[in-house]
């Protein structure tokens, strides 16, 4: 019912998908499987400030948003699991770019803990947007790169 609003690559009216889809889950499961590991990891990002994770929020959002939009095959993604790599692809770089020990644990313990979500961004079914997994992963990573080092 509500798909119409997820991201659908290269249809125009799809393009709204970038910023709903993230809104929408296919089910219970489906949402209880994002929202978990989303507030672990948005309370670990807000150990860089409010600041950094509203950046860092926006930044994955789109950026796995218009990936997935320029380049996933056709179907129709939803889902904030894009936000959920992306997050886990920042803390598992920024803590070692920022040089402070409270960060490098906590790349850390999510690479400890988390690590096994990385086989997530290959394909394994026809109803996950591993596209979103991976894009949500690399979008993470230059966001660690571009804000994570201290200022010099």
């Amino acid at each position: 019912m509500l798909n119409q609003f997820g991201n659908i690559p290269r249809y125009v009216p799809g393009l709204t998908g970038i910023i709903t889809g993230p809104f929408i889950h296919g089910s219970l499961q489906h949402y209880l499987s994002n929202i978990f590991p989303l507030c672990i990891f948005s309370y670990l990002l807000l150990q860089y400030g409010i600041h950094r994770y509203l950046l860092v929020t926006v930044w994955i959002t789109l950026l796995t948003g218009i990936l997935v939009w320029l380049f996933a095959r056709s179907a129709t993604h939803i889902g904030v699991s894009g936000v959920v790599y992306g997050y886990f692809g920042y803390l598992l770089l920024a803590g070692f770019l920022s040089r402070k020990i409270k960060l490098m644990i906590i790349s850390l313990v999510v690479g400890f803990f988390y690590g096994g979500l990385i086989f997530g961004v290959l394909p394994s079914s026809p109803y996950v947007s591993w596209e979103s997994h991976l894009f949500g992963f690399i979008s993470g990573l230059v966001a660690a790169r571009l804000w994570a080092k201290p200022r010099v």
